[in-house]
């Protein structure tokens, strides 16, 4: 009963653990006529490409433009 249930405890650990494969972050600005910038991370947990693919908000010139990023 214990080696059956250490058994599944081994399981389910590996079914919570993070995969790495390639991501992809799409960003495009409020920007009118602006084009989508596409990034691909090459091999990454969803939790470090989730962190390199933010959304911001940066100022020129006194306009702010707005950032929007996804995660696929």
């Amino acid at each position: 009963m214990k080696k059956g249930l250490l058994f599944v405890a081994v399981i389910s650990a590996f079914s919570f653990a993070s995969c790495k494969k390639d991501r992809t972050c799409t960003c495009q600005t409020d920007t009118p006529g602006s084009t989508a910038n596409v990034v691909t991370y090459t091999k990454a947990k969803k939790s470090q490409a989730e962190a390199a693919c933010l959304s911001s908000k940066q100022t020129y010139n006194g306009i702010t433009v707005t950032t929007t990023c996804t995660l696929k």
